[in-house]
C-alpha cells in the first residue's frame, strides 16, 4: 500500500512484514552489525544469532506508534492493563500464569499499567516541544522504501518523512544530556545516512535529516537535532566502504571479527 500522495515510492507495511524481507534486502542495522564484527553480521544472516527483544524495546515500538501514527493506531496494535484478581481487587502481576493467559489472548502486544503511563509521559514530551511538534505535523510515518543502493538490494523503514524537514528518526534514550554521546556510540548518524543515500536513489536529491529524542524519565525533556551535511556526507563514504567490504566477504565466503590481529595498547 502507497504510505501517502507526498511520497508515492513509500509503501506502508506491518514491522513484521519488513523485518521478514530483511534476508533479501540491506538494512541499516543489519550494515551496522557488519560494520561492528562481519562474523555477527553472517551468523545473525544465518539465523544462529538472534535479537533480543526486550521490556524496553516494546516500550519504544508503542512510543513510536502513538506519537508518530496517533493514539487510535496505538490503540489498535496494543492491549493495555491486565486482569484482575477477584480476591485482592487488584490486578495480576506481570509474571503471574493469569497475567500471561490473559495477554495472550489479547491478540497483540500487551503493555501494562506502568508502561502505558510511561509510554503517555514519552509522547507528551515530545509533543510539548514546539519544534518536535511542527516537524510531526505535516509528513508520512513509518514508510518503506526498496531499491538498489551500491549494487545491493536495501530497504528502509523511516520514522517520518516531512515534506519540509526531510527524514526525521524519533529516538528515546536515558538522559538528554548524554543523548549526542550516545548517538555517537550507537552509529545514528550513519543509520541516517543509510536513509538519505537509499532515499535519494529515487529521488534524485538528498534529504535534511534530523532526530527528535526525549527522556524515558522525568522530565521527559525533548529535542531537536540536525544532522550537518558534512556529518552525512562522511558517514554515506563509510558506509559505501562497509558494504565494498560487505560485497568482498560475500565472494570469498570469509567473516571476520575484525580482531584477528594484535593490537598494541597504549591508552592510560
Amino acid at each position: 500500500m502507497v504510505a501517502n500522495n507526498f511520497a508515492p515510492f513509500l509503501l506502508r507495511e506491518s514491522a513484521d512484514d519488513y523485518h521478514a524481507k530483511a534476508k533479501n534486502f540491506l538494512s541499516s542495522h543489519q550494515l551496522a552489525d557488519f560494520r561492528k564484527c562481519p562474523a555477527l553480521y553472517s551468523k545473525k544472516k544465518l539465523g544462529l544469532v538472534q535479537d533480543e527483544d526486550r521490556p524496553a524495546f516494546l516500550v519504544g515500538r508503542a512510543v513510536h506508534t502513538w506519537a508518530l501514527e496517533g493514539r487510535s493506531t496505538f490503540d489498535d496494535t496494543f492491549a493495555v492493563g491486565g486482569p484482575i484478581n477477584p480476591r485482592t481487587g487488584k490486578p495480576f502481576g506481570a509474571a503471574t500464569q493469569a497475567y500471561h493467559e490473559w495477554a495472550a489472548a489479547q491478540g497483540k502486544p500487551v503493555l501494562t499499567d506502568e508502561q502505558y503511563t510511561l509510554v503517555m509521559n514519552i509522547v507528551n514530551g515530545v509533543a510539548a516541544h514546539d519544534g518536535a511538534r511542527e516537524i510531526l505535523a505535516h509528513g508520512v510515518p513509518e514508510g518503506v522504501l526498496r531499491t538498489t543502493y551500491c549494487d545491493i538490494q536495501c530497504q528502509i523503514r523511516l520514522d517520518w518523512l516531512s515534506p519540509s524537514a526531510g527524514i526525521l528518526d524519533l529516538k528515546t534514550c536515558d538522559d538528554l544530556t548524554w543523548f549526542e554521546s550516545d548517538a555517537k556510540r550507537y552509529g545514528y548518524a550513519h543509520q541516517l545516512a543509510f536513509y538519505r543515500a537509499v532515499l535519494a536513489q529515487v529521488t534524485r536529491e538528498k534529504s535534511p535529516v534530523h532526530f527528535i529524542a526525549v527522556e524515558k524519565k522525568q522530565p521527559f525533556r525533548c529535542g531537536v537535532w540536525s544532522i550537518s551535511e558534512q556529518t552525512l556526507d562522511y558517514c554515506e563514504r563509510e558506509n559505501e566502504a562497509a558494504i565494498e567490504r560487505l560485497k568482498t566477504c560475500e565472494a570469498d565466503g570469509n567473516w571476520p571479527t575484525g580482531y584477528e590481529e594484535c593490537r598494541v595498547f597504549d591508552a592510560i
